[in-house]
């Protein structure tokens, strides 16, 4: 017989305080260790973060520099948080990633706080531990990327979900409802449409267990859609009604639109690969290709195995040597307990609390693991970490239910199969870092046949303790060694995975602080130690000390130094902002000093009809009227003297 749970409200356990809190203290420590170890991470966003903390209009745009030529290619939510933290406490690696830690916090707190309500507290810090030691989780509330206050965003609106089906009746239930929507409007802000992928688990699980009438039910989703599209719509109609004139250009769209932004580069171009930027296919591993149609700079083809960009689509992708690392480690067990789970409730009532668990989890799940195994533009590892709460809740509903039947010889074989399953999962994922920790393969698969043995032949009294133990202990050994080990790494650039094949290691690191030199890890990734070019910028005393082309080279060149650098371009240099006629005239008016290049550039891409970009033209403008001066690994044009005196 299911027992319905009508009554979200359960008594406290003595254990659960001092649990919870602990967890809660040992995620923190985890998320804060040695957080700046890491420098300025992805300097694309750091540039930002700097210049947000300068100049009120780049924090409200999310502005490369505080002159406000281009904004990054994301609405600036995580831009603002970041940026208000560097305004508290002064602007550092440090203060800008801390925020990003208190955020990782905050979303393991708020999963155990909406577990918790319809599953117990024993299943709720199964959950929260799940996600707290996912290693995308640990990887992006480490680092400066949207990701963090995504995942918290989502999370939320998971919780409000909850509480607006507790509360669904009553007056409080449309409340909860209708915060549902402004989180999600928010998480819009964050980073524009991936924040829709959870929004059919959302609205499933309120369609399905609601205990009000259809009608009603459907009414409350619309008002709910209604808070959603005001909280995100605000801004972008600021961002369209305000004269284009007098705002940075949009990076990363073609039209200077945040809404076409969204759609496109950042939306169906994601799901499509094109009209919208990079995407798996035929070509050179691991580099960009002209992309299809005459030279659009928006759509580029990478190889298969290009690293960062997903291999090629497919149910497997999942467990490639790409995104394994990040997530693989329980997925084979978090599907095998929403299968039981659902099963287990097959009869239950419409309103009942377990299966509607197992809806919202599960379609989370199964929606975001769908989308990115599938999707054929632009897909990092990292983007797993917003699967990461569905993974963990699905788990830990569908495997309390498995285990609290373990007297059935049914169940039993369940979960047997689940940590058999698991063990085994760990070792392929382990097998492809044979450096890291050998012994932790023989560990997991010793620990999968002991729990299966003991839970086959000894699972009453007080073995019950011991055979959990194990079988947590094989399960999770994997995942928190990788997790482990992210923490304890550095990362740099925009391209990121978790693990030890990924990271830095901190003490001197390539690129770490401190460390000589420029150290490139793709676009996002420069450090810049250059104490005589440092110095230069430094006395520039114009509104720009210096302009450099794509996002690499003046975000590192701006965080070196701690001054103005116009990212001409956005990005990878392909934005038509500045237009060479305004760059022209800033020269003119002594408001550039210098303009940087490294002696290897990166050329952008052309643009749709095969012409030379801004960023190009601006290049050669500036080569052919001044003079080169070569500083360590870049050469330099001083655009203060007069151009006849160039060569």
């Amino acid at each position: 017989m299911i027992e319905t749970v009508i009554s979200p409200v359960r008594a406290r356990p003595r254990w659960e305080r001092p649990a919870l809190g602990g967890l809660l203290a040992v995620t923190a420590v985890g998320y804060l260790w040695g957080l700046g170890a890491s420098g300025w991470a992805n300097s694309y966003y750091a540039a930002a973060v700097q210049a947000g903390t300068w100049s009120w209009k780049a924090l409200l745009f999310g502005s490369l520099d505080p002159g406000n030529v281009i904004t990054v290619d994301k609405p600036p939510a995580a831009l603002w948080v970041m940026g208000l933290s560097g305004r508290l406490f002064g602007f550092s690696a440090w203060s800008m990633l801390l925020p990003q830690a208190v955020m990782g916090v905050a979303s393991v707190a708020l999963l155990y706080a909406a577990v918790r309500r319809w599953s117990g507290a024993g299943v709720a810090l199964g959950a929260a531990a799940v996600l707290a030691f996912t290693p995308a989780a640990v990887l992006v509330f480490r680092y400066n990327n949207p990701d963090a206050l995504l995942v918290l965003l989502m999370v939320a609106a998971g919780y409000t979900t909850v509480r607006a089906i507790d509360a669904a009746g009553r007056r409080a239930g449309t409340r909860w409802v209708l915060a549902t929507g402004v989180l999600l409007g928010f998480g819009f802000l964050a980073k524009m449409l991936q924040v829709m992928l959870v929004v059919p688990a959302l609205v499933g699980v309120y369609l399905l267990v609601a205990d009000v009438s259809w009608r009603r039910r459907v009414g409350q989703l619309a008002g709910a859609a209604v808070a959603m599209v005001v909280s995100a719509g605000w801004y972008v109609a600021l961002v369209e009604l305000w004269p284009a004139s007098s705002r940075p250009y949009i990076g990363g769209s073609k039209g200077n639109s945040l809404l076409e932004l969204a759609l496109g580069y950042n939306g169906l171009g994601r799901i499509f690969g094109r009209g919208g930027g990079p995407r798996p296919g035929p070509g050179p591993v691991g580099g960009p290709t002209q992309g299809p149609g005459p030279g659009d700079p928006h759509v580029v083809i990478l190889g298969p195995g290009g690293p960062g960009f997903g291999r090629s689509p497919g149910i497997a992708r999942m467990f490639n040597p790409d995104f394994g690392g990040n997530i693989g480690w329980l997925l084979p067990a978090a599907v095998l307990a929403l299968v039981a789970g659902l099963w287990l409730t097959r009869r239950a009532p419409r309103t009942d609390r377990t299966r509607a668990g197992l809806v919202l989890w599960g379609l989370w799940l199964l929606v975001h693991g769908a989308v990115f195994s599938f999707m054929g533009g632009i897909v990092h590892p990292y983007y797993v970490a917003a699967m990461a709460p569905g993974l963990a809740g699905v788990l830990a509903v569908g495997g309390g239910q498995v285990w609290a039947r373990r007297e059935h010889p049914a169940a039993r074989g369940v979960l047997a199969a689940g940590v058999l399953g698991t063990a085994v999962t760990g070792v392929v994922l382990l097998g492809r870092t044979p450096e890291f920790l050998p012994w932790l393969c023989y560990a997991v698969l010793g620990g999968a046949g002991l729990a299966v043995a003991l839970l086959l032949v000894r699972h009453r009294g007080r073995w019950v303790m011991v055979v959990a133990l194990v079988a947590v202990v094989a399960v999770a050994g994997g995942a928190v060694g990788y997790s482990a080990d992210t923490a304890l790494r550095a990362y740099r650039g925009g391209v990121i995975s978790a693990g030890p094949a990924n990271g830095l290691d901190m003490p001197g690191a390539p690129g770490a602080p401190g460390a000589p030199g420029v150290a490139r890890g793709g676009p996002g990734a420069a450090v810049v130690d250059d104490p005589a070019l440092v110095a230069l910028l430094r006395s520039a005393g114009t509104r720009w000390a210096a302009a450099a082309v794509g996002s690499d080279d003046a975000g590192g060149l701006a965080l070196a130094s701690g001054t103005a650098v116009m990212d001409i371009g956005g990005f990878n240099g392909s934005d038509p902002a500045p237009t060479p006629e305004q760059f022209q005239d800033w020269v003119a008016r002594g408001e550039v000093r210098y303009f940087v290049s490294p002696h290897q550039t990166h050329t952008p891409p052309r643009g749709a009809g095969g012409e030379l970009t801004a960023g190009q033209r601006i290049e050669d403008w500036v080569r052919a009227h001044y003079r080169a001066t070569t500083m360590g690994d870049y050469t330099v044009y001083d655009l203060s003297s007069p151009p006849a005196a160039g060569r």
